[in-house]
């Protein structure tokens, strides 16, 4: 038996609930996983909020540590006792215990905590999706992150921190200025209704950013486009604040040239060997502690909680669930 969160239908965080299954058996190249610990994230939310479709009575989730249980057919390179993280599809992370293709499982080393991997892998694996294939970020680079107290948003600013990028942040309040500060960004500019594209424009004597990470979406997306260097790069990843008010192509160029990437890590975790080449890079970095998120623990059957906390701003860094 098993404790899964199900969406009873498309909607708010109370449409969650806990409820006890039975499992069938894991099928050919499948693992049973017993899980410790499960990232919370937005794309949770969407898939609860029906932005992205789930079944009927469909599990959210798309990342979890645990240990492998059982060992379907044909399965190699995993035994029973492994300590394995993963990411990705098929979703359904939110369970005490899931069958899983063996693929997706990686494992870990005993210097590495369930907390400090389950509060990093997956955001660790947009950060290098959007800083390594994205845009190519390196020494001289500045950018633009919102959010950047967030979970996603403290690990792109020290990743890039890292590699010589000047990271200017946009934050909700002077607390979560000083994570994003901490994380290494060089200027943070505060208020959600503070003009952050005069300042961007004050910080860069008018040139703009080479590239934005927008994960707020709403109005706010359209005000980032302003904030960038002729032939730079507005990543859209989100749309924390609501649905992204439509945006003319006009709006992108001639004039600005600018170019406007709506990435889908999930669709980056899809390849196989991709998905395993970056989890490598993402594992090694956070155990040299270049990755690392304060992490807010709750009971998996207070997932609705969690939801609400993450959707009203309430936490700064990342959130995970406990079977």
């Amino acid at each position: 038996m098993a404790e899964i969160v199900r969406v009873r239908a498309p909607g708010g965080a109370e449409q969650l609930e806990l409820v006890t299954v039975d499992l069938s058996p894991p099928a050919r190249n499948e693992v049973r996983l017993r899980q410790s610990l499960i990232g919370v994230n937005f794309i949770d939310i969407y898939q609860r909020m029906g932005l992205y479709g789930l079944p009927p009575a469909g599990v959210p989730g798309v990342e979890a540590v645990g240990i492998v249980t059982v060992c379907g057919e044909d399965v190699t390179g995993l035994e029973v006792g492994d300590r394995v993280a993963y990411a990705g599809a098929p979703v359904g992370a939110y369970a005490s215990e899931r069958n899983l293709p063996a693929w997706r499982c990686v494992k870990l080393t005993d210097a590495l905590s369930d907390e400090a991997v389950a509060a990093s892998f997956v955001k660790g694996i947009t950060a290098d999706m959007l800083l390594n294939y994205v845009f190519p970020v390196a020494g001289g680079t500045t950018m633009l992150v919102h959010s950047a107290a967030g979970g996603l948003g403290q690990l792109l600013t020290r990743w890039a921190n890292a590699l010589g990028a000047e990271v200017i942040g946009t934050v909700g309040s002077p607390e979560k200025a000083k994570i994003a500060r901490a994380a290494g960004a060089r200027h943070v500019i505060v208020g959600r209704d503070a003009d952050f594209a005069a300042v961007v424009a004050d910080l860069t004597a008018g040139r703009g950013v080479d590239v934005a990470y927008d994960g707020v979406g709403g109005a706010t997306l359209r005000k980032t486009l302003g904030c960038v260097r002729p032939f730079g790069v507005v990543a859209s990843i989100g749309q924390s604040a609501g649905p992204i008010v439509p945006i003319d192509v006009d709006e992108l160029g001639p004039r600005r040239s600018l170019m406007l990437a709506r990435p889908s890590v999930m669709a980056y975790m899809n390849d196989a060997g991709v998905y395993h080449r970056a989890a490598e890079r993402v594992l090694a970095a956070i155990g040299d502690r270049l990755l690392h998120s304060d992490g807010c623990a709750y009971a998996l059957s207070e997932s609705a909680r969690a939801h609400a906390d993450l959707e009203a701003g309430r936490t700064a860094g990342a959130l995970y669930l406990k079977p």
